[in-house]
């Protein structure tokens, strides 16, 4: 199973982030989640609110962010992303220009937020680009659907937080089932709520091709050794 730790790309700078990348990956990170901070960052917690704000303090060039994560493709090519992008932050760069970007350096996995409707993801699918979709615990229809509609992971939540659980389909490993057999083929992994090593194991034994782990490494930012053991510790229970 593929262990995905989230970056914070530009905090505190650019450059940090173009070393904290190669740190995630020999430390064990099958899959780099990296963002383009946003000013709006609706759907991130506080500490990557915050993160995305300092980012953009530091450097609100996106020009730059982008030169930035070619400079990491070729430093470690070996490594696999997935990018996360607000919608107005694809608007402000341009949907061609971004798409180009993206393409030309082999970053394909997309985690899009923030949709008005429908064109600029479309056309970003037409570009080559493949799209996620999140599906809440809950397997509410028409996630499910929007997620069989579309040609990029399932981002499925690890964890209930809220709401009453489809009958029959209480734990995750049902979840995960229940999407296969309506068709998802491409692959499912899980977040949100994924912290522990136990989390992590349970992720796993529930049958998920990658588990998110975000904030638990991300504290860790300023004690690099600690950092790089829970790498380590995550990914020996992948």
């Amino acid at each position: 199973m593929n262990l995905i730790g989230y970056l914070s790309n530009g905090y505190p700078t650019i450059e940090d982030s173009i070393e904290m990348a190669k740190t995630y990956f020999n430390a064990g990170c099958d899959i780099i989640e990296i963002d383009f901070p946003d000013t709006n960052p609706f759907l991130e917690n506080e500490l990557i609110q915050s993160r995305m704000q300092k980012a953009l303090e530091n450097c609100s060039d996106y020009d730059k962010y982008m030169e930035g994560m070619i400079k990491v493709k070729k430093d470690i090519p070996n490594a696999k992303f997935i990018l996360l992008a607000y919608e107005s932050t694809v608007k402000k760069i341009g949907k061609e220009k971004f798409a180009s970007f993206a393409i030309d350096n082999g970053f394909l996995d997309l985690i899009y937020v923030g949709l008005e409707n429908n064109e600029i993801k479309d056309y970003l699918i037409s570009r080559g680009m493949k799209v996620s979709c999140y599906v809440q615990y809950q397997l509410d229809d028409k996630e499910v659907d929007y997620a069989l509609s579309s040609n990029g992971f399932t981002y499925l939540q690890a964890k209930p937080t809220h709401g009453k659980m489809k009958d029959g389909y209480e734990t995750l490993d049902k979840c995960i089932k229940y999407l296969k057999d309506k068709g998802i083929k491409e692959q499912i992994y899980c977040g949100v709520g994924v912290h522990t090593v136990d989390d992590v194991a349970m992720v796993k034994e529930a049958g998920a091709d990658g588990a998110f782990v975000g904030s638990a490494i991300l504290k860790l930012h300023d004690n690099k050794e600690a950092l790089i053991q829970m790498i380590k510790d995550l990914k020996a229970k992948c």
